[in-house]
């Protein structure tokens, strides 16, 4: 006998949807904020330090002229680094060290590439964090509440895979955010936390109810689990190599003499320190969506009787699974690095946004589950 629909409990899922969707947008508008605080930080401390070295130069005209250069450039040095040691407060500093060794290079200044946190501290950073806990505890509970509403995992249909992926990807982006100061990802990924629950309640509202017979199964819990955990550390790695593209263009403008206008980009890794940590990333979730292939193609064979049927959702599963290889496979002994490793990441995400929205609405096919 099939579990009674708790129609109660939907209602409560989808009002904590909501919730978790506007307290999401408020801890977006505090990341936002702290990367343009923290830019209008670094950019008046620079100031003040040019103001200071140019003042010093002046000073030392009667000094011979080996000493004189040796200190105007000592005071250059100052100027490169003066973010460092500069009167700023707590609120105003980076969260990670940062670095002027790219600027020898004309690379300019970046996060240090270990990511790892300072002692200091910046306020609408920590707010943000918070606000962002806050929101991934109210949506757990619209996920937790959607499914003692249908007495059955919450993933059986799209708009419960969006919500239930967007979740994931919070609660990834926080978990490392324990050891690691990835911050500056927070608009990128709270922001599509945002479009995903906005997606999921407007174009994709699915009301509370049962499985259809393909998908009652445990492998469902299996097969979309580790699908919707990869397609998390998926978004992870197409908000940095984005990141990546921005930082990589900021560093050749700096190197060719162009002025920085991205200076909240300071707050952000070198694009290699970027690029090195969404490949670890994509490899892992690689793995995951090699995984979430065979367990798909095995739980195929148990509800139709064979693994494969070039099904429009297979082919897709799979062509997403070529691109990650071939991009794995490009950077590590192709040597394709910088940013076409970077617009391969990307392509492959388009690839997996492809595969859930237009391949599950306008293609038919035995996956056509998906609510709609």
């Amino acid at each position: 006998m099939p579990f009674a629909i708790n129609e109660t409990m939907g209602q409560y899922s989808e009002l904590f949807m909501l919730l978790a969707a506007g307290t999401y947008t408020v801890a977006f508008i505090a990341f936002a904020w702290d990367l343009a605080k923290s830019s209008k930080a670094l950019r008046a401390i620079d100031l003040k330090a040019a103001a200071a070295a140019g003042a010093k130069v002046p000073a030392m005209a009667g000094a011979s002229s080996a000493g004189a250069a040796f200190d105007a450039g000592a005071a250059g040095d100052r100027a490169g680094s003066s973010h460092l040691a500069g009167p700023v407060g707590r609120a105003e500093r980076p969260s990670s060290s940062v670095s002027n060794k790219g600027d020898a290079s004309g690379t300019g200044l970046t996060a240090d590439a270990d990511m790892r946190y300072s002692a200091e501290r910046r306020a609408p950073a920590r707010v943000a964090v918070a606000l962002t806990v806050l929101g991934a505890l109210i949506h757990a509970a619209g996920v937790i509440t959607r499914a003692l509403g249908a007495g059955r995992v919450p993933w059986g249909n799209m708009y419960e895979f969006l919500t239930t992926g967007a979740f994931v990807a919070v609660a990834v982006f926080l978990l490392v955010l324990i050891r690691r100061d990835l911050r500056f990802l927070g608009t990128f990924v709270v922001g599509l936390a945002i479009i995903m629950l906005v997606a999921a309640s407007v174009a994709y509202w699915t009301p509370v109810g049962h499985l259809v017979p393909a998908l009652q199964s445990y492998w469902l819990i299996i097969h979309v689990s580790i699908a919707v955990l990869s397609s998390a550390l998926f978004t992870l790695t197409f908000a940095m190599s984005a990141l990546q593209l921005v930082q990589s263009h900021r560093q050749k403008t700096i190197a060719s003499g162009g002025a920085d206008k991205l200076g909240f980009m300071r707050l952000v890794p070198s694009a290699l320190s970027l690029e090195n940590l969404s490949y670890r990333i994509n490899a892992i979730a690689f793995i995951g969506w090699t995984f979430t292939l065979m367990f798909g193609a095995i739980w195929a064979e148990k509800a139709w009787g064979r693994f494969w049927g070039w099904d429009t959702k297979e082919v897709w599963t799979f062509v997403i699974w070529v691109v990650y290889a071939g991009y794995l496979h490009a950077r590590a002994t192709r040597g394709w690095t910088g940013t076409r490793a970077a617009w391969l990441s990307i392509v492959g995400y388009l690839c997996v946004v492809f595969n859930f929205t237009i391949v599950n609405q306008f293609f038919n096919g035995l996956h056509s589950y998906s609510g709609l």
